[in-house]
């Protein structure tokens, strides 16, 4: 009797998913919970694992393939997956995790997206990596401490003179020769192909307009530099600059709901909570994971969610309900070297704060010309929801509690 691999149920306003890899091939042994394949949705990877221990019948969707929830993509014929071999005369050994048996049939251990991407960028073997998770799955831990291993083994040799017979070091991939003129056509991701739609949608349907202004952050260094040290010992978690941005921007939408709203048809929607998204750089693109109800959020709390989600968006682990919702967002091209930009406001949101680079630059104080170090703040909003006149006084509401960082605990 034959068990169907169906894809999961989506998350909600997802429709469709694509077929990443497949970590079995037809005629493969698996175990209950083994991983699979991978799915990717418009924002997130999501693994499949096997329904119950059996072998792959046959495969009915490809690598590249689009899949709905719900649908067969595979079937399980009846047997066992770690004890596939149980006819042979030599019985396994009972101790012997998924991973040890995956090695004993000379295949990879399954591999979550995040370490398979880690492997591939390194060229590493995956099977000469020792997996320290459960049931012996390799992670992400595990192949960082493996090139580490092989840098510390590499250095002795590096520091000492090459002998004659040496063997050169192998090249990751040919050099281009002088003048050759190459390309490379890679389909889109759906992250990517999604992050494109959105922004043009976006520009076609919302009149965007952005204001500027900018910040002396000479306070809030000063701030941090005093109480950097006791916060991390109080808190665990280090005090950055985003944990003040996040407080100044909640305290302006408070001042401002046209701010914090949104348009649905011919409605507008004034948001009674406030969830900002904070925008981050991740190996697969740009994801905005969404903080909620930062009004209820204290600097510490701030910073530690900011840190779980990069966490997260480096191993691939962000789930949709952090990428869901959010009523303003917060995208800070500063850490990049991004003196200036005009963000683009992330629908249906109705607008989008730029944050850039610290700078020190001469500006104007009581008649005198002073050194601080400044940063230009920009605002995109939607000039059908939000007038000039409340654009200019929410980056200005900001500037101010930036500037005088003492409100932001006062209430003032």
């Amino acid at each position: 009797m034959s068990t169907d691999v169906k894809i999961p149920e989506l998350p909600e306003s997802v429709a469709d998913a694509t077929i990443v890899s497949w970590h079995k091939k037809a005629g493969d042994a698996v175990s209950r919970d083994e991983i699979l394949l991978d799915i990717e949705t418009d924002k997130v990877v999501l693994e499949v694992p096997a329904p119950e221990d059996g072998v792959i019948e046959e495969i009915l969707a490809a690598e590249g393939e689009t899949v709905t929830a719900g649908q067969v993509v595979g079937r399980l014929g009846a047997g066992a997956g770690a004890g596939a071999g149980a006819g042979k005369s030599e019985a396994p050994k009972p101790t012997a995790g998924k991973a040890e048996a995956a090695n004993a049939r000379g295949e990879t251990p399954p591999l979550s997206p995040a370490v398979r991407k880690l492997v591939a960028e390194h060229d590493l073997d995956a099977s000469a990596i020792r997996g320290t998770g459960k049931d012996g799955r390799i992670l992400k831990e595990d192949v960082l401490s493996h090139l580490e291993q092989q840098e510390s083994q590499a250095k002795p040799a590096a520091e000492k003179p090459s002998a004659p017979t040496a063997q050169p070091p192998a090249a990751s991939s040919p050099a281009p020769l002088p003048g050759q003129r190459t390309e490379r056509r890679v389909p889109m991701t759906r992250l990517r192909a999604r992050i494109a739609e959105r922004l043009l949608e976006v520009q076609h349907n919302a009149a965007i307009l952005t204001t500027f202004n900018e910040v002396n952050m000479a306070p809030v260094m000063e701030m941090r530099a005093t109480h950097k040290d006791a916060f991390e010992k109080r808190h665990g978690v280090r005090l950055g600059f985003m944990s003040f941005f996040v407080r100044a921007a909640t305290e302006a939408l408070k001042r401002f709901p046209e701010v914090n709203a949104s348009i649905d048809g011919r409605d507008i929607v004034y948001h009674g909570y406030f969830d900002i998204g904070i925008a981050v750089s991740s190996p697969r693109g740009l994801v905005v994971p969404v903080l909620r109800d930062t009004d209820t959020l204290s600097m510490a709390g701030v910073e530690k969610a900011i840190n779980a989600f990069g966490e997260k968006a480096k191993s691939g682990g962000l789930t949709m309900d952090d990428l869901t919702g959010g009523t303003f967002t917060i995208s800070n091209g500063g850490v990049f070297g991004s003196l200036l930009s005009t963000p683009i406001i992330n629908p249906p949101q109705s607008a989008i704060l730029g944050m850039h680079k610290i700078q020190e630059r001469p500006v104007a104080e009581n008649g005198q010309v002073v050194i601080r170090p400044m940063m230009y703040l920009a605002l995109s909003y939607d000039h059908r929801l939000i007038d000039g006149r409340e654009a200019v006084q929410f980056l200005a509401t900001i500037k101010g509690l930036l500037e005088d960082p003492a409100k932001l605990l006062l209430d003032v």
